[in-house]
């Protein structure tokens, strides 16, 4: 037969299905309305995809249902709403598209009875989807009870089969199978196997929801519970600490560290938590995870390598000290090369005012790194190195781990200030804490006591500075390489003073270079006749107190300029203080110029030996120390030794008692390079000859009259230059060591060089 049809999206009707339907396609409409003007039938069949608008033949289920019209209602929008009731399956055989509505050719399919079932059977199929009923109603709380009552109350087996079919909410697969399902066996195996995976389907989905009820429950439990919780803590006080505990928390999460550092961490947060408010356990747990989150653990700065600005920066900052410059400049290139290079552990050496923490700084910023000084001068608790135990009252952090915090990174430039004045006593040694700091091999795992957690220290660059290696423990002296700061030369000063200090202290006292000026012989006559020193700090001094009285002159309105020159100096700074050493005019028996080194610098020592009637003591005058004793009695041996070579009587050391006396009394004086000094103002007392006044020289003795190497070279030749004196013994041995020395020095020098008393006294004895 051949009647109009409807593709029907999403919806499946079977036989004895009354449904309500939109229909708002125009062919479907129109095919409506041909139905309704003859014996309004209608093939109604289901779409295999929705998203058809212009379904073909292909696109359509082969089975559909004829149906009866028996409403229809027109709405706004140009929908039709249509009542209809499924009256027989039918095979679809031919759809064609004719005046403008879909018509299709089909093939009714009558239900195929069962033919070899009977009663009994009948009986047992119908008790068996009863149950199945039942079942699934029980997974299903959804399902009206009215339909399953109704179901329940049907005998017959077909009856059953389609009631089953139109009410229970089977998907539109399952639908469209039951309509292509003609014969009652295979509908009825079809409906068992469909009810039964529903109600797997549904006991499935019920174990899930009360697995979802329980946890929600659960939840909601702890939420009333963590509610209380919070309003008794709010009672009581103790809100605070939770509060503290979630401010903690999102810092862990915003923190740059390794996973055993956060789960510490996490598990110290943990334990806060549940601690009471105001107990001593709360104040020591927060104190130090918020010491542990401050820290910088793998935050790291990034490092110029530009060695040419880096250059620039050292050159701009420093007149001089090549040394130390070309050491920092192997470091940047070797970390150019490399990507990472050792950190160097530096000591800087020299005199007090050197300029050896200024440097450090200079170095940070030529490298781009953070910088912190740790001055370590008058230290004498290990603790303020390694940090005290938590289970102390007023624990703390070590400096070490302080400074971390403070250069907020990793890898900073750390000062170690004064490490040569690092004390000890019951508490411990601190220098020994430092031996694990300052050793690249094991300072990765550098572990504070406070902390407990280790710390990586290996990024560090770490520059030490000392007054003189003597106090510094051997085994920490063996982990640094030493770099000599030594002291300035006069026009070394002056640079410095005019690139440097004049313009430094010129805006520290609100002064313009318009406003005050120093003339350089004005400078130079600060430096010689001022100033005593191997640094530049009193020569700062000095400028300062220039500009402080220039700044009062011109706030008194008497001079808009002021220009310090050598003829006005005097009026601004007073007599000169200081009195050159200058040679003695005429040459002397028993009296030698030496030369000496000093934490401040190099000095000039006039030795004087006199014989007095006695009976062969040795008087020794002046505060020396033991080692210059020593030295003192060393040299008479050798003088004795030597008396015959220089037709000197035995009887001049019994009948007589030599006295050695070095003048400013109050000052101490120490050390062997005095030796020759004394030897030879000795043998010029016991032979009657006279000393060459122009000469100065330096030396250790021994019994045998050789003479051994000594240190602070350049120290002394710039004493002896600045005494003017120009002819100055010198060691051999020390030879490489001046030729190291700049010509600045050297120039207009005489330098001899010894190996034996017979040479020092062949150039001094006139």
């Amino acid at each position: 037969m051949t009647i109009p049809a409807i593709a029907l999206r999403g919806l499946c009707v079977l036989p004895k299905m009354v449904v309500h339907f939109d229909v708002s396609r125009k062919k479907s409409i129109v095919a409506l309305e041909r139905a309704m003007v003859k014996d309004q039938k209608i093939f109604l069949v289901a779409q295999k995809s929705v998203q058809d608008e212009e379904p073909e033949q292909e696109d359509l289920y082969p089975m559909g249902t004829i149906g009866s019209i028996k409403q229809i209602l027109r709405l706004p929008g140009g929908l039709v709403r249509v009542l209809a009731e499924g009256l027989l399956r039918a095979r679809l055989c031919e759809l064609e598209d004719e005046d403008g509505y879909l018509q299709a050719e089909i093939e009714p399919c009558p239900t195929e009875p069962f033919l070899e079932a009977d009663d009994v059977t009948k009986e047992a199929m119908c008790r068996i989807l009863k149950e199945h009923v039942e079942q699934y109603a029980s997974v299903t709380p959804s399902l009206s009870r009215d339909i399953i009552a109704e179901l329940l109350e049907i005998e017959e087996l077909e009856e059953l089969l389609d009631e089953i079919s139109i009410n229970i909410p089977f998907s539109l697969e399952n639908k469209q199978q039951l309509v292509e399902a003609v014969s009652l066996p295979e509908r009825y195996v079809l409906v068992e196997k469909i009810l039964g995976t529903e109600v797997e389907i549904g006991r499935l989905k019920q174990s899930f929801q009360e697995k979802v009820r329980e946890r929600v429950d659960q939840n909601q439990k702890e939420y009333i519970l963590r509610e209380q919780m919070k309003l008794i803590r709010e009672e009581l006080g103790e809100d605070t600490i939770q509060s503290d505990a979630s401010r903690f928390e999102e810092k862990l999460g915003k923190l740059k560290a390794g996973k055993e550092v956060k789960d510490t961490i996490a598990k110290e947060i943990g334990r806060y938590r549940s601690m009471p408010m105001g107990s001593q356990e709360a104040y020591v747990s927060r104190n130090y995870i918020e010491q542990l989150l401050e820290l910088p653990w793998n935050k790291m700065s990034k490092d110029n390598k530009d060695l040419g600005r880096a250059e620039e920066i050292l050159e701009e900052d420093h007149y001089g000290l090549e040394k130390v410059k070309e050491r920092i400049m192997e470091f940047l290139a070797v970390r150019s090369l490399t990507g990472k290079g050792e950190s160097p552990i530096v000591c800087l050496v020299g005199p007090p005012g050197t300029g050896k923490t200024s440097i450090a700084k200079s170095i940070a910023r030529a490298l781009g790194k953070k910088y912190v000084r740790i001055c370590l001068g008058g230290v004498r608790d290990e603790a303020e190195i390694r940090g005290h135990r938590r289970t102390y009252v007023g624990a703390m952090p070590g400096r070490i781990a302080v400074a971390l915090k403070q250069a907020g990174t990793a890898n900073p430039l750390m000062l170690l200030d004064e490490v040569d004045k690092l004390g000890s006593d019951y508490k411990g040694d601190p220098s020994s804490a430092l031996l694990e700091i300052l050793d690249s091999a094991q300072n990765d795992k550098f572990r504070d006591h406070f902390i407990e957690i280790p710390l990586d220290l290996s990024n560090v660059l770490f520059i030490a500075t000392a007054n003189t290696t003597d106090t510094i423990p051997r085994p920490l002296l063996d982990r640094m390489e030493v770099i000599e700061v030594s002291s300035y030369t006069e026009n070394e000063k002056y640079h410095i003073a005019e690139k440097y200090l004049v313009p430094k202290q010129r805006e520290k006292n609100g002064l313009s270079e318009s406003q005050f000026a120093v003339s350089e012989k004005a400078l130079r006559k600060i430096i010689h006749n001022y100033t005593r020193e191997a640094g530049v700090r009193s020569l700062e001094r000095n400028i300062g107190r220039l500009c402080r009285k220039a700044a009062r002159e011109l706030l008194n309105g008497k001079k808009k300029r002021i220009r310090i020159t050598e003829g006005n100096l005097e009026k601004y700074l007073g007599r000169e203080l200081v009195r050159s050493d200058k040679p003695a005019e005429e040459d002397a028996v028993g009296i030698v110029r030496g030369l000496a080194w000093t934490s401040v610098g190099g000095d000039t020592l006039e030795i004087e030996v006199n014989l007095l009637p006695g009976h062969g003591k040795l008087q020794l005058t002046g505060q020396m120390g033991d080692v210059m004793k020593e030295s003192a009695k060393a040299a008479l041996s050798y003088v004795r030794s030597a008396s015959p070579a220089y037709e000197v009587d035995n009887e001049v050391y019994e009948k007589n008692d030599i006295h050695i006396h070095i003048p400013e009394g109050a000052v101490p004086k120490d050390g062997p390079s005095a030796g020759i000094t004394m030897a030879t103002a000795m043998m010029s007392a016991v032979t009657n000859k006279k000393v060459r006044a122009d000469l100065a020289m330096t030396g250790e003795v021994t019994l045998r009259g050789r003479v051994l190497p000594i240190g602070g070279l350049k120290e002394k030749l710039l004493a002896a230059k600045m005494a003017d004196i120009h002819t100055v013994l010198v060691p051999g041995t020390n030879e490489p060591n001046v030729q190291e020395l700049s010509r600045e020095i050297v120039d207009g020098m005489n330098i001899k060089y010894v190996g034996t008393m017979d040479e020092v006294l062949k150039e001094a004895l006139c």
